[in-house]
């Protein structure tokens, strides 16, 4: 749904299989929401098969694609932008959810954050691949209906409402985070209480390996043209928690010489100009890191790092500084269970 791997697992995993490994863990991978997808679970002789849990893990992807996909004209996000009426309109529980976090996260982020930001997104050509740069004339056009102060969020009966009936929703920057939470889920909900998931990049991750030791992930350099660890993370969280990226260095277009970045700023309409590269963010809440990273990755490095304090984020940022790439850890995520790792 969002972006390329942005980070990296520190296992072996084989595409399109499922499998017990070496390690104790079962280990399931395939494609879904046009990227990958791995699992690791200890099933710590649970009655749960391998067969069983990947058709689970299959039919929750079909669920939320059906009501999330922004690619399919027939799920809900598709059949609601398609409705032009200011009238309140019947959603989903999960939709509602999703538009009122992304709602507080627009309201803490400068309004550098939105959902609506979908006719811009058409308008650069990020949707299809068909890159290219609009005039001024057009891109005021597109501004004219973004807005999340056009969209309005009744979380307790699940309903919203377009103030501008030609609001358009994309929910791609949130969606990936919420499918990972709703595969942790699926796993709890089976009794598994140590596992690993990862969707294209994004990972939730609870308890330890099944040797007892701590689950180990790698956080990307931001280069575009070579996949190099930047920093590994041991995570000591028995909870769980969700590690999140954002980046702006494989998603982007060059024309005349100027690199255009597919965030895209919804307060100016272009892509944004500054020089953060990516954002990793930890925290409990799938869905919530999965805005984050994003609304921070728009704002740039000097307003993430105030915002990351002001909300007790757990945030590693990386940004370009002349040549060298420079790293900033929040408070918190310096405080956290979080570890580095030689």
């Amino acid at each position: 749904m969002k972006r390329s791997l942005l980070v990296l697992l520190l296992t072996s995993m084989t595409a399109l299989a499922a499998c017990q490994s070496g390690t104790g863990e079962t280990e399931l991978a395939g494609s879904a929401q046009g990227t990958t997808y791995h699992i690791k679970a200890a099933l710590d002789k649970l009655p749960v098969t391998v067969n069983g849990l990947r058709a689970s893990v299959e039919e929750t992807f079909s669920a939320i694609d059906a009501k999330l996909s922004n690619y399919r004209e027939d799920s809900e996000i598709s059949r609601l932008n398609r409705q032009k009426t200011t009238d309140w309109l019947p959603v989903s529980p999960e939709i509602a959810g999703l538009i009122d976090i992304a709602r507080q996260v627009h309201a803490r982020s400068d309004s550098c954050y939105d959902l609506t930001v979908k006719p811009l997104f058409d308008l650069w050509g990020f949707s299809r691949h068909e890159n290219r740069v609009p005039d001024k004339a057009e891109i005021d056009r597109a501004l004219g209906h973004v807005g999340m102060s056009r969209l309005e969020v009744d979380v307790n009966n699940s309903r919203i409402r377009k103030l501008d009936p030609e609001l358009e929703i994309d929910l791609s920057s949130i969606g990936q985070g919420y499918t990972v939470g709703a595969l942790a889920r699926l796993l709890e909900s089976q009794g598994i209480g140590n596992y690993l998931v990862e969707v294209g990049g994004e990972l939730a991750v609870k308890g330890n390996k099944a040797n007892g030791k701590p689950w180990r992930v790698a956080i990307e350099k931001p280069t575009p043209f070579a996949r190099e660890v930047e920093r590994v993370l041991e995570v000591h969280q028995k909870k769980g928690t969700a590690i999140m990226t954002a980046g702006t260095y494989r998603n982007f277009f060059e024309d005349k010489g100027q690199v255009y970045s597919h965030i895209i700023d919804p307060r100016t309409g272009r892509p944004v100009t500054h020089h953060l590269l990516s954002v990793t963010v930890l925290h409990e809440d799938p869905s919530w890191a999965d805005a984050w990273d994003t609304a921070l990755l728009c704002v740039g490095e000097q307003q993430a790092e105030k915002i990351a304090e002001a909300e007790g984020l757990k945030v590693l940022l990386i940004y370009q500084e002349g040549e060298a790439l420079k790293e900033y850890l929040s408070s918190a995520f310096r405080a956290g269970q979080a570890q580095d790792s030689p």
